[in-house]
């Protein structure tokens, strides 16, 4: 039903690549706002799962669509990383921890390009978590929703997102060399 709706406004996949991103500032945003205007810590939660959308959404356009263009594979991923940077830096200010965000931001880059270390090495890249992109957005979903009512909240989810991260990169490096042995 979304993909029918996206695709009836004649938005290409790149430009619902774009709105994500929008969406993702409106979500930091709120997070950077919210120590002083708690409410906004409801509509971090919204913007974090509607950027999730737009993820889905793009890729759901260029296919079912047909409106994936020659730069749809660029669109498709470089946008992500944009996302998650705003929003988990945005959260680490936030939480008066912004070495956290930074921390948090840089090893879901370094998740990533472990990802598509494996695809440029000829295998499939390995999605798998504990802390994939998914999860981290569910992590912190959850922390902006417990911040409303516990400020340590979001400083939990933070850690937990980082240390998640970091446990991910490790696994799919050792899954990507013991492939890559046999």
């Amino acid at each position: 039903m979304a993909t029918r709706a996206v695709l009836a406004t004649g938005l290409s996949a790149n430009q619902v690549s774009f709105l994500g991103i929008l969406i993702a500032a409106m979500g930091a945003w709120a997070m950077v706002e919210a120590p002083t205007r708690p409410l906004l810590f409801l509509a971090a939660p919204a913007c974090i799962q509607l950027r999730l959308l737009a993820n889905m959404l793009d890729g759901l356009v260029a296919v079912e669509g047909g409106r994936g263009g020659l730069t749809g594979a660029i669109w498709n991923e470089f946008p992500d990383r944009i996302e998650d940077s705003l929003l988990l830096v945005a959260a680490g200010y936030a939480a008066e921890l912004p070495w956290l965000g930074w921390l948090a931001a840089l090893l879901a880059a370094v998740c990533a390009y472990v990802r598509l270390l494996g695809g440029t090495l000829g295998q499939p890249q390995d999605f798998g978590g504990p802390m994939a992109k998914p999860h981290r957005m569910a992590a912190l979903t959850v922390g902006c929703l417990v911040a409303l009512v516990w400020f340590g909240g979001l400083q939990i989810a933070l850690a937990v997102i980082a240390a998640g991260t970091v446990l991910t990169v490790g696994l799919r490096l050792m899954r990507l060399s013991k492939v890559l042995r046999a």
